[in-house]
C-alpha cells in the first residue's frame, strides 16, 4: 500500500519544498504507523494460530485503539494491559478506552509500578495464567515485524526527498523509515517526549546512521501541549486541510517549519513529513484542554 505526498510550500528566499505523505489516510481507525506495525505481527499471530493478541498501552493510546480494532476485523480477541489502575471505573468518559472496549478489548488495568515490570518474565508469566496463550504485541507496537512493516512507508518515488522527517515515540517507525532511506538522504526524529533512551531503542533496529533526533520540539514531555502548539495546529489545519494530532505529528510539524524559519536546512532542500496518524487522540486530548479552559483542537478539517 501507498499513500500520497501532499505538497504544502516552497519557501520562495530558500527554495525549500516541503511535502507530507499521508499515511493517516491508510484507514480511518488503524492510521499511519499502527497500520504499518501492526500488519507483519497479524500475519504471525494467524502463523502460530493465537487467537488473542496482548498488548500494553496509556488511556489514551493510539495503540490500543488500533490493536483493538485490527483484532475484532480480524477474529482475534484482544487484551488491554492500561497504565493507572485509577481510571478502571472511568472507561465510559474516555473516549479510547470506550472505543477498544466496543470493539471487544478486555482490559486490566494495573498501577504505574506495575506496568514498569511489562517487559519482565515473571509479570508476562502471570499474564498467560490470566489471559492463555496469547500473542503479545509491545506498548507502541515496536518489534522487528513492525520495523519491516514501517520500512514500507517510503517508495522508490520518495527517493528525490533530502530529508525525511518523522515524530518519534518508542521509535519503530522512525527505524524502519531509516532502513529504507538511500545513503543521501538524512533522517530527522522529533521525540514527543523527554529523555535520552531512544537514541539506544532505534539503534536496535535501525541498519543506517544517517539519522538524527531533534530534541527541541517535545512541549515539555508526552502528552503535554501549550497555547502555541494548539493554535499552529488550528492554523495549520485550517489553511492545509490536513488535521495534525497533538502529541506526535502536530509538534514534529511544529518543529520542522521552526527550523525551515531558522534556516537548519540548506538552500533547495527536498523535504517529506510523514504523518503517522493518531488523531483519534485529539478527542481525548480536548477533554483534557476543556478541564484546563485553553482552546480546543479544531476536528472540523
Amino acid at each position: 500500500m501507498t499513500t500520497d505526498n501532499q505538497f504544502i510550500f516552497r519557501d520562495e528566499d530558500t527554495n525549500i519544498e516541503l511535502f507530507i505523505k499521508r499515511e493517516d489516510l491508510i484507514h480511518r481507525f488503524v492510521s499511519g504507523n499502527k497500520f504499518r506495525k501492526l500488519k507483519y505481527n497479524l500475519l504471525q499471530a494467524n502463523a502460530e494460530n493465537k487467537k488473542v493478541l496482548l498488548t500494553f498501552g496509556g488511556a489514551f493510546s493510539n495503540h490500543i485503539a488500533a490493536v483493538a480494532f485490527a483484532a475484532k476485523a480480524d477474529n482475534f480477541e484482544s487484551v488491554g494491559i492500561i497504565r493507572g489502575d485509577e481510571i478502571g471505573d472511568k472507561i465510559v468518559d474516555n473516549p479510547t478506552l470506550s472505543f477498544a472496549q466496543q470493539n471487544g478489548m478486555r482490559f486490566k488495568f494495573v498501577t504505574r509500578e506495575a506496568y514498569r515490570q511489562k517487559e519482565e518474565t515473571d509479570f508476562i508469566e502471570n499474564l498467560k495464567a490470566e489471559f492463555g496463550n496469547f500473542y503479545l504485541i509491545p506498548e507502541g507496537g515496536t518489534n522487528d515485524l513492525a520495523v519491516k512493516g514501517c520500512e514500507e512507508i517510503l517508495t522508490e518515488t520518495d527517493r528525490n526527498f533530502d530529508f525525511i522527517c518523522c515524530a518519534v515515540g518508542t521509535g519503530g517507525t522512525i527505524s524502519g523509515i531509516i532502513n529504507s532511506t538511500s545513503p543521501n538522504q538524512k533522517v530527522l526524529g522529533f521525540p514527543a517526549l523527554k529523555g535520552d533512551f531512544l537514541k539506544n531503542e532505534i539503534c536496535k533496529f535501525a541498519r543506517n546512521s544517517n539519522w538524527e533526533l531533534i530534541n527541541d520540539y517535545h512541549f515539555g514531555g508526552y502528552g503535554k501541549i501549550d497555547e502555541n502548539l494548539i493554535a499552529f495546529i488550528n492554523d495549520f489545519s485550517e489553511k492545509y486541510h490536513i488535521p495534525l494530532d497533538p502529541v506526535y505529528t502536530g509538534k514534529m510539524v511544529f518543529g520542522v517549519m521552526d527550523l525551515i524559519r531558522k534556516d537548519y536546512f540548506p538552500e533547495n532542500s527536498k523535504i517529506l513529513m510523514i504523518h503517522t496518524g493518531g488523531l483519534q487522540g485529539i478527542q481525548g486530548m480536548n477533554i483534557k484542554l476543556k478541564h484546563k479552559k485553553l482552546p480546543l483542537i479544531n476536528t472540523h478539517v
